[in-house]
């Protein structure tokens, strides 16, 4: 996490390293963050980004994973994406709110430690998964006929994913700790200070998390979508792409048109990540390169405003499932039918009481149908009663 590795100038509440908290360029007094009305926007964005992307994600999980007894392997990948991203909605968002809120960090080393380590796994984790959608398209295009491995493929790939996450992230452990100064008050903060002997090593493992969180699955994913766009517009150039899915739509047979939906799908995940992240990873890179630079050009708000951005990524990669999706459309109708059913159901069995008690007063007081109608071609009539008709 970036914004937990950088100069105070990054954020308000100091939440990153207090190496800026406990000294002064000029050997001033220092000046301890507080919470600005900059971060208490963000603290509110922040929530409600929580809200939006826990409902979102949650209703995404749920419709994949009641979509069928048998799951393919592009739901089974959209469901990793989903629980990442969920990783990211209860652990980093929140965990970003309350630290803004309450300025220095109050919740002990144990859960400095940890809760570090966890919200590096979210984003690994949102990243890696995000490769391996990119992988497994980049596959069914340029090899279609191996659909038979493709379930296997993407199982070892997200396997590889999750574990190259929790890897990667088990360094924040031990990095990360509390650290209290006393001058001029006691002030607790999570942070790395202390953790590296020169400045140059911790730059050094901030660029090494920059190029495994962000610029090696941006270079995987630009790879892959551009032997995909070479490959499609080499097949439309000799006319065998447009001529066989026209005859297959005219057949029952809807692959291609079900693949190019899931490629587009892809894609619209793909560039949202891009989109929703650089420039908050480029903001990072610019600091460990140029920090003085950075600090007196950037304002404390745009960086606030950039981090907001990236997390409304969670937000995005559900939508974009419902929109180029069925499941999720087949969930919703099917619960939509199981409420309209009771709902009927309930209505029909008030109609049948009401009709039934209504017989009976007639018959109490010596009334009878009028109109009569067979039973079983006999010659014997009874009372036309409406519930026989329901």
């Amino acid at each position: 996490m970036f914004h937990q590795m950088t100069d105070p100038a990054l954020n308000d509440s100091c939440t990153g390293s207090t190496s800026g908290c406990n000294r002064s360029a000029d050997g001033d007094a220092l000046q301890l963050p507080t919470f600005s009305t900059a971060a208490k926007v963000r603290v509110i964005i922040t929530f409600s980004l929580c809200a939006v992307s826990a409902v979102c994600n949650l209703v995404v999980l749920w419709a994949a994973s009641n979509g069928g007894k048998r799951k393919s392997h592009v739901r089974i990948l959209i469901m990793n994406l989903t629980v990442a991203d969920l990783l990211v909605t209860f652990i980093v968002m929140p965990v970003d709110a309350v630290w803004n809120i309450t300025v220095q960090w109050q919740a002990g080393d144990v859960a400095c430690r940890l809760l570090m380590f966890l919200k590096l796994v979210a984003m690994y984790s949102c990243a890696f998964v995000t490769v391996v959608i990119s992988l497994d398209r980049q596959s069914a295009i340029l090899n279609p006929l191996g659909i038979s491995e493709a379930k296997r493929k993407s199982k070892i790939m997200l396997t590889v994913a999750w574990t190259m996450s929790v890897i990667l992230s088990l360094p924040q452990m031990f990095i990360f700790h509390n650290v209290t100064i006393t001058v001029p008050e006691n002030f607790t903060q999570c942070t790395t200070h202390g953790s590296f002997v020169q400045r140059w090593q911790e730059t050094l493992y901030n660029m090494f998390t920059f190029v495994c969180l962000f610029l090696l699955p941006l270079v995987i994913m630009i790879f892959c979508y551009t032997r995909i766009l070479v490959e499609i517009s080499s097949r439309m150039a000799r006319n065998n792409l447009v001529s066989k899915d026209v005859y297959l739509r005219r057949s029952h047979n809807n692959i291609p048109k079900a693949r190019m939906r899931t490629l587009k799908m892809s894609i619209v995940i793909v560039t949202s990540f891009i989109v929703c992240w650089t420039p908050y990873y480029l903001l990072g890179l610019w600091y460990w390169l140029f920090p003085e630079k950075m600090e007196e050009t950037v304002s404390h708000s745009l960086t606030h405003m950039l981090f907001i951005f990236g997390l409304f990524n969670a937000c995005l990669d559900p939508i974009t499932y419902g929109l180029f999706t069925i499941h999720l459309h087949q969930g919703l109708k099917r619960c939509c039918r199981t409420a309209n059913t009771r709902t009927d159901l309930e209505n029909n069995t008030c109609f049948v009481h009401m009709t039934r008690l209504s017989s009976h007063l007639h018959n109490a007081s010596g009334g009878y149908h009028t109109d009569k109608e067979e039973v079983n071609d006999d010659s014997r009539s009874r009372p036309i009663i409406p519930v026989s008709k329901m």
